[in-house]
């Protein structure tokens, strides 16, 4: 499997269109005798242009192509650097790590993991939400059913064998009851 690198050069917007027409033209044949055998790609994002690249060799090798096209043009860049793309981060190396998918929930104001709980009567779940909340947990209650939140999928799972609840990633969306009889919505056929 290849590595993803790039090559980043920040520009004067007014240039970077000039620079792609350069480096996606004929005039680039140095970089295309450089790297033989070898496909680039070539994009432009408002300032940026990015030169994308197989290897870091194949990336070092465009960046001095790219560094004589600026200079035949006489345009000066802000930044020029190789990037490597993190898979396993799902980011390039020079980019700050992104909130974990628990981070965003919490920065929603919503808890990362729940754990519901049905109960027998109204006054159970009333009691065990007086219980979980007196521990700390933040506490949704309605009628018999119950939502405690958390902050991992460990601290749900043991809050779930704790209460005979259910562990299920936390949100922002309403959960639905389902009838213990299926067929309920045509007028109790099955039982």
């Amino acid at each position: 499997m290849a590595d993803d690198w790039r090559i980043r050069v920040e520009l004067e917007e007014e240039r970077a269109g000039s620079l792609v027409e350069r480096l996606t033209h004929a005039d680039a044949r140095e970089l295309a005798d450089e790297l033989r055998g070898h496909r680039l790609a070539v994009s432009r994002e408002d300032d940026t242009v990015f030169v994308y690249t197989e290897t870091r060799d194949q990336a070092r090798k465009a960046q001095d192509v790219v560094e004589a096209e600026l200079a035949e043009e006489e345009i000066e860049a802000r930044t020029i650097r190789i990037e490597h793309w993190l898979g396993d981060e799902d980011r390039w190396d020079d980019d700050p790590p992104a909130p974990t998918v628990e981070e965003e929930v919490l920065q929603r104001g919503y808890a990362p993991w729940e754990v519901r709980v049905e109960l027998e009567s109204h006054e159970q779940a009333a009691e065990l939400a007086d219980r979980l909340e007196a521990e700390g947990y933040s506490v949704v209650r309605r009628w018999r059913y119950l939502l405690a939140g958390t902050a991992s999928r460990e601290e749900a799972d043991a809050l779930a064998r704790r209460v005979h609840g259910e562990v299920e990633a936390g949100s922002e969306l309403v959960w639905e009851v389902a009838p213990r009889n299926p067929f309920a919505v045509f007028g109790g056929l099955g039982g």
